[in-house]
């Protein structure tokens, strides 16, 4: 069974927050690779957007709205049935789809939590306010988090300056996502 897929332009804020695994089941469910730990954009929103797999076939073009009914936690993974629905092979054919949510429909974070996505492009400054450079990734370690920061290199602008800082309160004095600063007690020759 062969829905209709809805074409729609990703929304200003989209966020991309996992990618479409395979099918899961008999009933049209599929599994997602979720691109956090904690995937709870994915359960928050009721509408994903999804891209087309750019390797293989597609049951669509460019970007589509996808409804969700349910998605939950399985094992290590997330799996997700849409309103509409889809048998297995329908679900087969979504692997590789990437899903994008919109950033206003995450939930709430507490006070001095931050989502990735949120501290990916700011700048980091320690205490004497020297310049660090500008976080492009985060990585998990398993016990902690820690900030990828890339500065501009004078002798060689091909290759940056990488440091990586651990995104804990020993070293992270401040973070003013309004301001796009991050500081820190950190030396430029750590």
């Amino acid at each position: 069974m062969q829905p209709a897929w809805e074409p729609a332009e990703l929304p200003a804020d989209a966020v991309e927050v996992g990618r479409i695994l395979d099918a899961w089941g008999l009933k049209g469910w599929f599994k997602v690779l979720p691109h956090s730990a904690s995937p709870q954009a994915l359960f928050s929103s009721k509408r994903w957007f999804l891209q087309a797999n750019q390797r293989g076939p597609s049951p669509f073009k460019g970007t589509v709205l996808m409804r969700i009914r349910e998605a939950k936690e399985h094992a290590d993974s997330v799996v997700a049935c849409p309103m509409e629905a889809i048998d297995r092979d329908t679900a087969e054919s979504l692997k590789g789809a990437r899903i994008f949510v919109p950033r206003s429909s995450f939930p709430s974070t507490q006070a001095d939590e931050y989502y990735w996505v949120d501290l990916i492009g700011l700048s980091v400054l320690n205490r004497e306010s020297l310049a660090l450079g500008t976080v492009t990734e985060l990585l998990s370690t398993g016990p902690q988090t820690v900030l990828v920061i890339h500065q501009a290199n004078p002798e060689d602008p091909a290759k940056p300056i990488e440091r990586m800082i651990p995104f804990v309160s020993a070293y992270i004095d401040r973070v003013d996502t309004a301001a796009k600063q991050i500081w820190v007690d950190w030396q430029a020759d750590y």
